[in-house]
This record gives structure tokens, sequence and C-alpha cells, in this order.
């Protein structure tokens, strides 16, 4: 069976119009809510990004290669792909698109820090990965619009603290969901079974560490710069069948 383009796709195009729709209602609230009431908002989407990034760490278990355990290798990935990320100044790349988008659309605030912590709160993560294969490769866009909806959902609690900035990351989910479901041909044949896939469960572990670092962000706890992680989910799966190759 020969999908069409909305047939892959669907599901990235519902989670771009959620995202901009929460950013509407979120810029409507917030202009309406006192400070301390959109720091609370921000809190708790915070420690519900801390819950997720946990679970989803708990993957790192179920990510074993040959001998070693799944979570020597995301330890593994995570530094070397930090320190490419940090020589990369990726976290610099990042916001200077920010700013770019800042000034060519004339927000204000905390714009650049919007769009940064949305973009990597809607794109890393499992649902983002496997539900763009089974949109590509059946059709399949449940998984995409249940991330659909959650995305909604946090775009108007980090609207209300960061701004219009959350809306332009709906043009990241565009770009990383709709060509990971166009490419899912190609993938599929890597990756048979994704959702039970122990290199996936590693992709997921260290994208959940990654996850906690950002609610780490929205939290105030600490300052992680964790567009400089984003190379260690691409060397995850090299480093997983290298080793189960090696092994």
């Amino acid at each position: 069976m020969t999908l069409d383009f909305w047939a892959r796709t669907s599901g990235t195009w519902i989670n771009v119009a959620t995202i901009i729709l929460g950013t509407l209602v979120g810029v409507g609230l917030g202009g309406r809510l006192p400070l301390r009431m959109q720091q609370i908002i921000t809190q708790a989407l915070g420690l519900i990004t801390l819950f997720v990034g946990l679970s989803l760490a708990n993957s790192l278990n179920e990510g074993r290669a040959g001998v070693v355990d799944g979570v020597i290798l995301g330890l593994l990935v995570l530094v070397v792909g930090g320190l490419l990320g940090e020589w990369c100044q990726l976290e610099k790349a990042l916001e200077a698109i920010g700013d770019w988008l800042k000034t060519r659309f004339k927000g204000k605030g905390k714009f650049t820090e919007g769009f940064v912590a949305a973009s990597l709160l809607f794109c890393v993560g499992p649902l983002a990965l496997i539900g763009s294969l089974n949109n590509g490769l059946v059709g399949d866009s449940r998984l995409l619009v249940l991330k659909a909806s959650m995305d909604g959902l946090a775009a108007i609690a980090l609207t209300s603290g960061y701004g219009m900035g959350v809306g332009f990351s709906a043009l990241s989910i565009l770009l990383y969901q709709g060509g990971i479901s166009l490419a899912a041909g190609l993938l599929a044949q890597a990756l048979p079974d994704p959702a039970t896939s122990p290199l996936v469960m590693l992709v997921t572990g260290v994208g959940g560490l990654m996850i906690v670092g950002l609610s780490l962000n929205l939290l105030e706890i600490a300052k992680v710069r964790v567009a400089s992680f984003l190379p260690a989910l691409l060397l995850a799966p090299i480093v997983h069948s290298l080793i189960e190759w090696l092994t």
C-alpha cells in the first residue's frame, strides 16, 4: 500500500496545530495572570517534566548491547555527545535561531528561552520517534495525536512564562517529526519493531535524561545545556550497533 503525503505526515501537522493553539491560549492567559501564578504554572510543568524524564530514563535498563549495560552505554554517549555538542556550540546555535526569530517577528521578553525549551521538550522523547515511524510506515497517527494533546497543554504552560517563542517550536516539530515520517521506510529496515528494540530503549533512556535536565532548567534548580547533548541521540544507535557487532 502506497501512502500519500498527508497520510504519512498527518500526526505532525496535528502536533503543529496544537502547539500553535496552545501558544495562543497561553498568550491570552499570560496577560491576565499575575507573575507568581505564571511561575506556578511553569513549576508545575517542570515537576511533570521531571517525572516524565525519570520514567523515560528507566528505559536505559532495557538498552543493553551485548555484555554492556544500558546505563554504561547511556553514560558513554552522553559524555561523548555532550563534548561534541559543546565543540559544535549547539546551544549557541539554537539560541541564535531563537534570537533571529525574535528579531524577525519582533518578539519580546524570554522569546528565545521559550523557543529553545519548547523545541527540546517537544522533540526529545520516544513518542516523537515511534509515533513518527508509525505514521510514516502505516499511516497510523494515534501516537502523534496523543503527543499533540500533551504538547498543546504544555505549550499553554510554557507560553504563560516564556511568551510567543514557544509557538515557533512548531517549526522544529515540522522538520524533525515530518522528516522521520517521510524517511520511515528506510528506518524500518533497521528497526523492525521500534517499540521494543533495545536500540530504541537506549535512545529513549538518553532522551529521558535530557528531559530531566530540561526540567531542572524549568524549575531553575540548575542550568543544564541540554542542546549540547543532542548529538548523543545520534550516537546512541551507532554505539549500540557497534558494540552488538563487536560482541
